[in-house]
């Protein structure tokens, strides 16, 4: 991937709550590119499993896994954008939370279903990875207020961010920024938006690790 590049797909990424779509948002705009964004609330399942974890986990899965593809092959069968795309998700993230959510039976149908959409989808050319503490997580999900998010635990953060940490640990798809965002919102602090953008453009290749400005 030349750094240079006009047009270029990248995907945000990170656990519930760390600031995916909002970054993506400001990103976008900035870039002039194709803003994509996943369809949360629209998932009639997903309510019910945060009531229901263990009863409604496999159809909450099974439906963003669905949504998520036909976005991502519209993608594929219209070609990228000449401004480039930015997407609040990375296709790959729906096996993170299965990983978390199913039991061993779910995860393994699941898990047929998902490698023969994953074969058929548009890699990014650069992916970055938001992580921060669960605690922090737990805060920032509070702050916006959503109902049908009112029962997520700290404990299921916790798994949820180490399931998150593992695998980009091992990810090699893609070109990869890590970025440390727990003392950092880049909607609100200018200067370190700026500061990662002049990051994002200069990204080759393999992994690279930044922490903000306001952090340091």
């Amino acid at each position: 991937m030349a750094a240079d590049r006009t047009a270029r797909y990248i995907a945000v990424e990170g656990p519930i709550g760390v600031g995916k779509t909002a970054l993506a948002r400001r990103l976008a705009a900035d870039f002039g590119s194709q803003l994509i964004l996943e369809h949360v609330e629209d998932n009639p399942f997903l309510r019910k499993f945060y009531e229901d974890p263990t009863r409604y986990a496999f159809q909450a899965q099974l439906h963003f896994l669905l949504e998520r593809y036909r976005q991502q092959r519209d993608v594929h069968e219209r070609g990228l954008p000449a401004a480039g795309l930015v997407a609040d998700y990375l296709f790959a993230k729906d096996g993170i939370f299965a990983g978390v959510t199913l039991n061993a039976d779910e995860g393994a149908l699941y898990r047929q279903v998902f490698d023969l959409l994953d074969r058929q989808i548009p890699r990014p050319d650069l992916v970055i990875y938001l992580e921060a503490r669960p605690a922090v997580l737990l805060k920032r999900i509070k702050k916006r207020g959503l109902e049908y998010e009112r029962t997520i635990t700290k404990d299921y953060l916790e798994r949820l961010t180490e399931a998150f940490r593992n695998f980009f640990h091992h990810y090699t798809d893609a070109p990869l920024l890590v970025v440390n965002s727990s003392d950092i919102d880049f909607v609100e602090h200018g200067s370190d938006l700026a500061d990662l953008i002049h990051e994002i453009r200069g990204m080759r290749q393999g992994v690279q690790h930044y922490i903000p400005l306001g952090s340091r």
